[in-house]
């Protein structure tokens, strides 16, 4: 993507529900709350689901997946995802 195209001037890449898998080791940034700086997070291969869609300065989408396995949700770029399965569309139960 050319530097002055905005990843946020076209669709997310992943969907709510999607099953994704972790393709670049995820070390927390400084933004992930009771770890140290630097501290692996989630590992090579590691698989989640897409929970929600958000963006990181108005410029990228930052994707929440949720790794069961080790209860914990972390946000991605798409970069560091691949996609695994579509999912059904996400269903949320607020009301």
């Amino acid at each position: 993507m050319p530097s002055d195209e905005l990843e946020l001037d076209l669709p997310p890449v992943f969907e709510l529900g999607d099953k994704v898998k972790i393709i670049s080791l995820i070390k927390n940034d400084g933004t992930y709350p009771g770890k140290k700086l630097g501290e692996v997070l989630i590992d090579v291969g590691e698989v989640g689901y897409v929970i929600s869609i958000g963006t990181y300065l108005q410029r990228a989408y930052i994707y929440a997946i949720r790794f069961m396995d080790k209860d914990i949700v972390i946000g991605c770029r798409k970069e560091e995802l691949e996609l695994i399965e579509r999912g059904d569309q996400y269903e949320s139960n607020a009301t």
